[in-house]
């Protein structure tokens, strides 16, 4: 892969990984007009890495405390003993349904949904979601609530809508920040658990993927795509794509924070609607397949 290959999919990556539209969706769209022939080989998840790296970065301080109250948690063996260990057991609890929906049915993720007509229909399907929340979010007469409100029952939920973004188009961020919005959490509430939520996800797939393609290098596959470690050049685009999708992942958290404090997801639902559009049309036109 040519490292201006790589730049412009970290750019992609970092962008879209917080943003409600869907990285692996942008990804793969932008990887298909590249012309790349495994548009959907290890790299689309290895290169969220870096976004691990700018939300990591971003939190460090708070992230800090939560492991710090995990373990306090731990050697008082009372779960929850104070704020920063409850908010690590939710991330815990949050994260199983990505893990075990990963886990069983990856092979089948792949297979049905890693394909441009799917990531029409599910990011057009999840586009109108966030809608759906946003309009409860406007009906609900109560005050907005804050993360600190978060049941185990509240974590579980925005996890299931989690493991609804293995499907590219579905939005990590986004399928959480419509879990969040349907259990009464304000917007910035929302997008935070989302963003602390992704760390466990990001860092396991990522790690999964690299492992598998350091297995492929020794043992290749007959009929798959090559390792991401097969050459030089390989290897350094990812590193470059990693390193760009952070520092751009880094300003994109910052921003989106600050940007749902004022205003709601009404430009991105608009914007994931047009998408889908796009990408259908362009099916239907017969420049895409």
């Amino acid at each position: 892969m040519p490292l201006w290959h790589a730049v412009v999919l970290g750019v992609v990556q970092g962008l879209t990984e917080f943003l409600p539209i869907s990285s692996t969706a942008h990804l793969l769209v932008v990887r298909h007009l590249l012309g790349h022939r495994d548009p959907d080989d290890a790299f689309t998840v290895a290169i969220q890495l870096g976004t691990l790296v700018a939300v990591v970065a971003y939190f460090r301080t708070d992230l800090l405390r939560i492991a710090l109250g995990a373990l306090a948690d731990l050697r008082a063996r009372k779960l929850g003993a104070t704020p920063e260990g409850r908010m690590a057991w939710l991330i815990v609890i949050g994260t199983v349904p990505a893990v075990a929906v990963g886990y069983l049915f990856k092979k089948q993720l792949k297979e049905t949904f890693f394909n441009l007509p799917s990531v029409a229909a599910v990011a057009t399907a999840f586009a109108l979601l966030l809608a759906a929340a946003e309009w409860w979010t406007r009906r609900r007469m109560a005050p907005p609530r804050s993360d600190a409100d978060l049941t185990w029952l509240d974590a579980l939920w925005i996890g299931c809508w989690q493991a609804c973004a293995l499907m590219p188009g579905g939005s990590r961020s986004g399928t959480t920040l419509t879990g969040g919005l349907f259990t009464g959490l304000g917007r910035a509430a929302a997008a935070r658990f989302s963003f602390l939520l992704s760390v466990p996800v990001i860092l396991g797939a990522g790690l999964k993927d690299l492992a598998d393609e350091y297995k492929k290098l020794h043992t290749p596959e007959a009929d798959g795509a090559p390792s991401l470690f097969a050459s030089a050049d390989d290897t350094a685009a990812l590193v470059v794509g990693t390193l760009v999708s952070a520092v751009v992942g880094y300003a994109a958290v910052a921003w989106l924070l600050h940007f749902l404090k004022r205003y709601s997801t009404a430009v991105f639902i608009v914007y994931r609607l047009l998408l889908g559009a796009a990408l259908f049309a362009a099916i239907r036109a017969g420049w895409a397949s």
